[in-house]
């Protein structure tokens, strides 16, 4: 059995939400992103966080605006569209109600040992 496979398929599942409520505070170029995302201890590289944004922007979840840059070329930073504030609301509802399911059969079963 590979744990960490399995570690990585749940950070995967969780990554959609996390970026969405890291943008929920305000435009954040990439880079930002990625740097939130390791001080949690949830590491996502650019090949990962490009495409997810891209889909991201071409559900309609997201928007992004170009920025001139002192030191380098403009940037891309993202934001929250309205409908992305929405479907951000609807994730979060759903990750308490699983974080409660979870935890009430989680700990069930650790009561039971």
């Amino acid at each position: 059995m590979n744990i960490e496979n399995n570690k990585a398929q749940m950070r995967k599942g969780v990554l959609e939400f996390c970026i969405l409520s890291i943008l929920s505070e305000g435009d954040a170029y990439p880079t930002e992103i990625i740097e939130r995302m390791k001080s949690a201890r949830l590491v996502v590289v650019e090949g990962t966080l490009y495409p997810l944004l891209t889909r991201l922007k071409n559900m309609g979840l997201l928007t992004y605006r170009w920025e001139e840059s002192t030191s380098g070329p403009p940037r891309k930073y993202y934001r929250l569209t309205e409908l992305g504030q929405q479907f951000l609301k609807e994730l979060e509802s759903t990750w308490d109600e699983l974080v409660a399911s979870v935890g009430q059969v989680t700990k069930k079963k650790k009561t039971e040992q």
